[in-house]
């Protein structure tokens, strides 16, 4: 089975021309148009991705009224179509004012084929790309996972482990330092899994005092304590069929760790006050952003409830370690904020870009967030400085991004290496790196690498 040709609007009032265009764009499947009436039928009919249009159009054959005014209608009906216009040599005036208001291209009569092939086919793949990437954003913004933005491997692997984990009933532990972004994959392991439907009940452990939490957590019976005046569900029974979430768990006091250690064992809970048992059916995710295996060496934390907690251990990198989400993360939060404090487009200087990528970011993504909101409100110009970002003078330098820098440094590095391996044996060395001695001679020369062998 074939494919269909790209459909592709020819906009020209010239029979011959019409005729000649058609016979040098075979490549596509041709539909005319010889007036504007008639161009803006054929685009609501056909829905081109490309239009090819001439600017002088009857009734102004000579003139480009007619023709700014189809291309006007066309971009404010299909906003993604790509105009090419095309233009004599005199007309090079309306051809910058047809880009301004938002053609893709010109080309000037008489028509180059090969060049005018070359313009169209690089049109219709420039709108491919567009639609495929608007398909995917789609796709990413259905997910669950669409909160986490990573290009990182190791960012990237965590995503796949919860994917992986979410459809099971193992108790997870997210591990992480603050502002990673636990929470987000906790909620991404609920909607994930075949408890979607049900309820996400979150508890941060540090933010409750101690007096309250196990009321917070597995609730009171009227009576129980002055004050409780009416029977009230825990966050742990109201999460019954859901997913309960223990934010910061290495704060939960020892007290509070038996009583839930009992509740994992039996899936029972106890209201305070209370004699009855209630099952509930609840999975168990949990957070924190400390060493829960040195809380367990110090006495602070149960060994026996560390082990039924972290079933599925998920470690989250901190951004220092997310190789380019750094740069990545400010553009999408710039984006982010641009749009909903109604700001038009700013972009980051060079100065602004390098201190992002240099500085390492404690505070991870919760920061760099609050950061860039900042600079956003603060910019004065069409573009972010460093200034703006309020970022304190970091003494690292700028990694290069040059490739042949890229490559030199390595080489460098991995011949000091080697020397250094084999005491300076340049035969040993070039073994070890795979090469032969004449090229270990000659990168030793363009890097100025002298062994005490060649000094002497």
């Amino acid at each position: 089975m074939t494919q269909a040709k790209p459909k592709l609007l020819i906009i020209e009032d010239d029979p011959g021309l019409q005729k000649q265009l058609r016979w040098s764009l075979d490549a596509y499947d041709v539909v005319v148009a010889g007036d504007r009436e008639s161009a803006l039928a054929q685009v609501r009919r056909h829905e081109p991705a490309v239009v090819t249009m001439d600017l002088g159009l009857p009734p102004d054959p000579d003139g480009a009224t007619e023709g700014m005014a189809t291309l006007q209608q066309i971009l404010a009906m299909a906003p993604d179509t790509r105009v090419i216009v095309l233009t004599g040599n005199q007309d090079h005036e309306h051809a910058v004012r047809a880009i301004g208001m938002g053609a893709y291209d010109f080309h000037q009569k008489p028509c180059d084929p090969v060049i005018l092939n070359l313009v169209i086919e690089r049109a219709f793949f420039l709108n491919e790309l567009q639609r495929e990437n608007r398909r995917m954003q789609t796709v990413q913004a259905d997910s669950p996972l669409a909160g986490v933005i990573s290009r990182d491997a190791g960012m990237l692997k965590v995503c796949r482990n919860i994917e992986k984990v979410a459809p099971t009933s193992a108790s997870v532990m997210v591990l992480g330092e603050s502002g990673t972004g636990k929470e987000v994959l906790a909620r991404a392991l609920h909607q994930l899994s075949p408890r979607a439907g049900q309820r996400f009940m979150a508890i941060n452990c540090a933010a409750i005092p101690e007096n309250l939490l196990e009321s917070e957590l597995f609730g009171y019976e009227r009576g129980a304590f002055t004050g409780a005046a009416k029977q009230t569900k825990g966050k742990v029974e109201l999460a019954n069929g859901g997913t309960f979430f223990l934010d910061e768990v290495g704060d939960l006091p020892m007290a509070l760790q038996a009583k839930l250690l009992r509740f994992l064992q039996e899936r029972v809970i106890e209201r305070i006050g209370g004699h009855e048992e209630i099952p509930v059916d609840v999975r168990i995710v949990c957070a924190t952003h400390q060493k829960l295996k040195d809380l367990c060496a110090q006495g602070r934390f149960r060994e026996d409830l560390y082990y039924r907690l972290s079933e599925i251990v998920v470690n989250i990198p901190p951004l220092r370690e997310r190789d380019g989400d750094a740069a990545l993360l400010a553009h999408h939060f710039k984006n982010k904020f641009c749009a909903q404090e109604s700001r038009a487009a700013l972009h980051f200087s060079p100065d602004a870009i390098a201190a992002i990528e240099a500085y390492a970011w404690p505070g991870n993504v919760r920061e760099m967030e609050n950061c860039i909101k900042r600079a956003v409100i603060m910019a004065d110009g069409p573009s972010i400085a460093a200034d703006d970002l309020g970022l304190p003078d970091t003494a690292a330098a700028e990694q290069p991004i040059n490739l042949r820098q890229v490559r030199d440094d390595a080489e460098y590095k991995a011949i000091v290496k080697a020397l250094a391996r084999v005491d300076g044996n340049i035969v040993k060395a070039s073994e070890l790196l795979g090469i032969s001695r004449p090229t270990m001679y000659d990168l030793m020369s363009r890097h100025a690498i002298k062994t005490a062998a060649a000094a002497a």
